[in-house]
Order: structure tokens, then sequence, then C-alpha cells
């Protein structure tokens, strides 16, 4: 993509209310346009990284061996009523009305939809289990907005329901989404520790929250060191075995949030040279609440017996569009951004310093084409703007590589590379610049 095709709004200065870091450089980065209080237009390079993150997303799930649909944004009031979840949401939901004065609701979550779905079309034990997500747009009409992406009211969520015969069977889905969520945050360059946590207004009796570390995180949590050093499942882990281990594994250290934090219990648990307490930023959570809607809602299957029995339900939520904000806290300085390959809007920044020179525009042209063939996504900066501009601007979005190319280094037979992440310098030979480039791209997105 060429960089005068595309649409990159920068700003100079950032608003006073942006109060944390991924505010104030998805602001000034041109990846968002606030449009209404904690409701946001996603520009076109916030756009391709939230794409990054559900594409992501959507892969772990169905290694998982869960399975993608689409349910609509507007629901009907009468279904949150069978729950009985209608009038104790609170006023978070959006309350409307169609033409035909039926009351509706802007979906702030999908259980009581799903579990519709599910018992219209299951009838029998046989019908199980079944693991259902979807990736929709969601809306919370949070009293206080703020951080940007990471509160806002409207938002994208990855959210995953499971359906099984009994407790058993249900737990083996809540330890494959359990797994699928390590896999998940680790792809993207996220260390996500689950921890102990509160259903809320979900409800149900287990459920765990994926936290990463991060100085302007919400709430405060608690864990052993050691967690953070343990190995990640690989891409060849067995779905449909036994998973237990995995979960014993990551449980066995103390790990909560503010709410579920025993102090007692950290203090005596935990080395105190393994103590970690910290600020965290929530990008997952998953609940197994068992029959919680099934029951009010008469979602039941045949047993063997030809008795009707209730249905065991899980849900699972990520936070897609959070995850922009969260990465960002995560990975940037002063000067901007500093995306992992895997979710960075592209993989390199190509800078041209004499736009107009034939010689210049002819090695960037050929550089260009070479990269894009080998499947390397490439901004290519051919405007007229000064070459401080140009360097200022590539740091602010971010992009793991730059390739500079300009006269001076011409007459050498050399491109100047930077990695974004480390801002370490190099010279490369000109005509093996591309394929280096594309060695080092593709040898970051081959994730076990």
């Amino acid at each position: 993509m060429r960089l005068s095709q595309f649409y990159l709004p920068l700003m100079k200065e950032t608003p006073a209310d942006a109060q944390i870091a991924s505010h104030r450089l998805m602001l000034r980065a041109g990846m968002i346009r606030q449009e209404g209080a904690g409701i946001y237009a996603w520009l076109p390079l916030g756009f391709r990284v939230l794409k990054k993150i559900e594409q992501i997303v959507r892969e772990e799930q169905n290694r998982a061996g869960a399975v993608e649909m689409l349910m609509p944004t507007i629901q009907q009031a009468e279904l949150w009523r069978e729950s009985g979840r209608y009038d104790a949401y609170g006023n978070e939901m959006l309350r409307i009305e169609d033409r035909g004065g039926r009351a509706m609701l802007f979906g702030p979550t999908n259980e009581e939809m799903i579990t519709e779905i599910l018992r219209a079309g299951a009838k029998s034990y046989k019908d199980l289990p079944k693991l259902l997500y979807h990736i929709q747009w969601k809306f919370r009409d949070e009293v206080r907005p703020r951080f940007g992406v990471m509160r806002g009211r409207e938002f994208l969520m990855k959210d995953c329901y499971s359906f099984d015969i009994d407790e058993t069977a249900a737990r083996h889905s809540y330890n494959k989404m359990f797994a699928a969520y390590l896999r998940t945050f680790a792809r993207m360059g996220l260390k996500a520790i689950p921890m102990r946590a509160d259903t809320g207004p979900i409800g149900g009796d287990l459920s765990h929250e994926f936290i990463i570390l991060a100085d302007t995180g919400e709430s405060a949590v608690f864990c052993d060191k050691q967690l953070i050093e343990l190995a990640i499942p690989s891409k060849d882990t067995d779905f449909d075995g036994d998973l237990q281990p995995i979960f014993d594994r990551f449980t066995a250290h103390y790990a909560a949030t503010d709410e579920m934090h025993d102090e007692k219990e950290f203090e005596t648990s935990v080395d105190e040279k393994n103590q970690i307490a910290a600020r965290g930023i929530e990008v997952g959570h998953i609940f197994f609440f068992g029959t919680k809607y099934s029951t009010p809602m008469k979602a039941t299957v045949a047993g063997s017996d030809g008795k009707d029995i209730p249905i065991q339900m899980g849900s699972y939520g990520v936070g897609v569009s959070r995850l922009v904000g969260g990465l960002i806290e995560a990975y940037h300085d002063d000067d901007g951004c500093k995306w992992p390959m895997a979710v960075a809007p592209f993989h390199v920044g190509l800078i041209n310093l004499k736009t107009g020179d034939a010689e210049t525009e002819e090695a960037c042209s050929k550089i260009y084409r070479a990269l894009s063939v080998a499947g390397v996504e490439v901004l290519y900066d051919e405007t007229k703007a000064r070459p401080g501009e140009k360097f200022a601007r590539m740091d602010l979005i971010g992009l793991p590589y730059q390739i500079v190319i300009g006269p001076r280094g011409l007459k050498d037979g050399k491109a100047e590379v930077k990695q974004r992440l480390d801002g370490e310098k190099s010279e490369v030979a000109i005509d093996d610049v591309a394929a280096h480039i594309a060695g080092l791209v593709h040898a970051a997105l081959e994730y076990e």
C-alpha cells in the first residue's frame, strides 16, 4: 500500500481526555476517531489491527472445535424475561422499542439468544456437545466510558457458548477454552495470566479472567511469578483429549483479581520473591454456569433413558477491540506503538528519503514489488514529506520493520533497516534487503 493512497490522519495534539497511552496513541496515529461518548469509528490503520486480532481469535476457536455463526445485535426483551435478567441487568443495557411497541434491546451479551437457538435444534443427548461462537459488536451503556477502546460503550467481542449433557463434559469444554485462550493471547505476543474471578452478572460457579499486566490496568491483581514462566500449549494440542493437566498446571499457582484475592492465602502459598501485586487489563473471561439459563428457559434434551435433562452451559468472551488497546499498553514507547508482527497493520514501512529522484524511486519500487510478491505487507512512504517527518510517522504507527532508502545509501549499495521493537539499526545490501526482511517476517509469523 502506497501511503499517498492510504488514509492516515495523524494528530499533532492529543485531546486532554486521553488519559492512557493506548487512547493517546490510537488517536494520534489515526487508528480511531471518536464519534460519541465511548463510540469510535475504526479508521483504516486501526481496522487492519482489529482484523488481525479477530483472525487469530477465530483460528484458535476453530482449532479448539468451536463452530462459528453470527447472531443479530438487536434482541427481543422477551428472551431476557425468560431468564430473569431483563430487569436485573441494570442501566448498562440499552432498551428500545420497535415501531410496533415491542420491547427490544441492543445486546450486551448473548446467553439468552444462543440458548433459544440451541433448544430449538437440539432434542437428544446425541446432539451434544456443541461449542458455538460468533464475533459481533455489542453495546453496554457505561456510566463513565473512558480510556478509549479499553472501556467504550460499543465494542467488538468474541463470545463462545458450550452445551453439554453433564458437568463432567461441561468442564471439558471449559478446559478447551482455557487452553485455547492461552494460545490465542500468546500468538499476539501477550502473556495473559488466568486468574480466579468473580462471575458477576453472567453467573455460575467457575470463572477465570485472562489478565495482562500493565501499569494502566483497571484492577489490582495478585499472582505467583512462576505463572508467567509456564509454557503455552503447543499448536498440536489434542483438544479432544484430556486437557485437565493444562488447567491444573496453570491453576496450581496463586492468581486472583482483587475481588477474589485472599491476602493470607497469597502470603502463605507464594514465596515472597515470587509475589506479584500489580495492575492488570482483562482481555478475556470464561464462565461455567451449569443450568443457570437452561433451567428457566427450558432448554433440555432427552437423556439416554428418555428423561429430559437441562443442558449444562458455559460462556467464553474475548474483547477483540479491547485487545487493540491492551496490546499498545504492553508495546509502546514515547515515540509511538510497537506492534508484534502477528497483529501489526503492516509488516514493514518502506521509506523513500528522496521522492522524485529516479534512482531512489527505482530501488524503492523494486523492493516494494519483491516484498509484496513474498507476501509481506508493506506501507510505502513515497510522499514528499521531509525525512524527519517520515521517520516520526513510522515510529508513531509502530510497524515492526522500517527500510530506509536514500541516495547516500544507494551509492554504497546499502539500505538501512530498523527494528521498531528495540530500535536496532543495520545496513543490508540493497539487492538482498527484500529477501532478508521477508525471511524475518515469515519467521516471526511462524508461531508454534
